[in-house]
């Protein structure tokens, strides 16, 4: 039994050391910011938004875009799949539509790719993929495309979500969780020179690479693949914390609840069928960017890898005191200190202004209350429908965005800037 602790003590401790190191590297470690052009011409460029009946909330997100291309520049809006006006609306607004429906084949991936296919009668230098629902920080289009002309990789622009307005604390507990997920751990990788994932919307392709990449696919983590994919054609993304895009979570219940289910499924099936072959074949092959992706990749969601390790340190801790090794117990009780420290270190980088120290509690709340979604994940079937995040109201979304969302994200762009120049960013 104690060999067996031990076992499954140190396999915990995995996720949580690249956590911790990755939470470390981007406070302690200066960004490794990329430099390029800010003058000069930039190449012609496409942007694509798939959207799936997204016409209530679609036109922010057309104007954002706009308003930061150059002439000759193509904005394509896919309306995949739709049963309501999309393409209408976003035709009215200025954009290329183009309308895909092919029922039997639902998912962002097959709309990227059919987008690709469009775009090859006439391809751009560089593709930028943008979701329906998000808003643009200023420079967020320039500063992709000129990244990605000077650096021929994919790159991958800061990604956050939002609470909406008066929405409970909770919402911003997960606010934070994502800041760290797609904030707090991608400048730490870029601090260590090494790539990110890819996040599904704000991410920029050479065309060379996006037209030849296997896209079309209705996996719920299709952008997370698609950067393993290119990682291991020798082409892993980077990081750009100088474009941002926003958007808000689900301000019903259910809405929140069932976006976070898709996420949280496609990530804890990503780590049980794939993660471990990637790790096999990034040690034999000597690929040490793969292997940073798929250690990355390893890192469960934070309140699954927190009930992971509480349960852990219960079982070793009656482990010791029934007169089992205490090994497993010293090592769990490291993973509980190293976890404890790491999030309370993005906490400090980027999330006092959401979390006030007298609610830090509510963390642990936040992690138990998730118990029953983690036993939902595990009893049903994988799903794989691209299904819209419900919002409340027709306007609401678009108005939010209109209003708080430009500043919300105009003020984390600041911050992420200077966090991409600095030891260590205050919010």
């Amino acid at each position: 039994m104690s060999y067996i602790l031990v076992f499954l003590a140190c396999l915990l401790a995995l996720p949580v050391a690249v956590l911790f190191i990755e939470v470390v590297a981007a406070v302690v470690l200066p960004a490794n910011v990329r430099d390029f052009p800010s003058q000069g011409e930039r190449r012609r460029l496409a942007v694509i938004v798939p959207a799936h009946n997204e016409s209530a909330g679609i036109l922010p997100t057309i104007d954002d875009i706009k308003n930061q291309l150059n002439p000759g520049d193509r904005l394509i809006v896919i309306a995949d799949n739709c049963d309501d006006d999309t393409a209408t609306v976003a035709s009215a607004a200025g954009a290329e539509t183009v309308e895909r429906n092919e029922p039997s084949k639902v998912g962002k991936g097959y709309a990227l790719d059919y987008a690709v296919r469009h775009l090859a009668l006439n391809p751009p230098a560089i593709v930028i993929s943008i979701d329906a629902d998000c808003r643009l920080s200023d420079g967020t289009i320039d500063s992709l495309a000129r990244t990605c002309q000077a650096a021929r990789r994919p790159i991958q622009a800061l990604d956050l979500m939002t609470a909406p307005a008066g929405s409970p604390i909770n919402y911003r507990v997960a606010e934070f969780a994502w800041r760290l997920k797609n904030w707090v751990r991608p400048l730490g990788l870029n601090a260590l020179g090494l790539p990110c994932h890819l996040m599904g919307t704000g991410m920029a392709f050479p065309w060379e690479l996006i037209s030849s990449a296997s896209v079309a696919s209705g996996a719920l983590v299709e952008d997370i693949k698609l950067g393993l994919y290119m990682t291991q054609a020798g082409n892993p993304p980077i990081f750009c914390p100088l474009a941002c895009v926003t958007s808000s979570f689900p301000s019903s219940i259910d809405g929140a609840r069932n976006q976070r289910k898709r996420w949280e499924e496609g990530h804890i099936r990503l780590i049980g069928i794939s993660v471990p072959r990637l790790i096999v074949k990034s040690i034999f092959s000597r690929d040490f960017a793969l292997l940073s992706l798929a250690l990355d990749a390893m890192v469960p969601p934070l309140s699954l890898l927190a009930m992971l390790v509480a349960v852990m340190l219960f079982v070793t801790g009656l482990a010791a005191l029934l007169g089992a090794s205490a090994i497993a117990f010293y090592i769990t009780s490291g993973c509980f200190i190293a976890l404890t420290g790491s999030v309370l270190l993005a906490w400090f980088m980027h999330g006092r202004d959401l979390l006030p120290p007298n609610s830090l509690f509510l963390l642990t709340t936040f992690v138990f209350a998730k118990l029953p979604l983690y036993k939902q994940i595990l009893s049903t079937r994988v799903a794989s429908s691209w299904a819209r995040a419900e919002r409340n109201g027709n306007s609401s979304t678009s108005t939010r965005a209109a209003s708080g969302a430009t500043t919300g994200s105009k003020s984390q762009t600041s911050a992420a800037s200077s966090a991409s120049g600095q030891r260590s960013t205050k919010p």
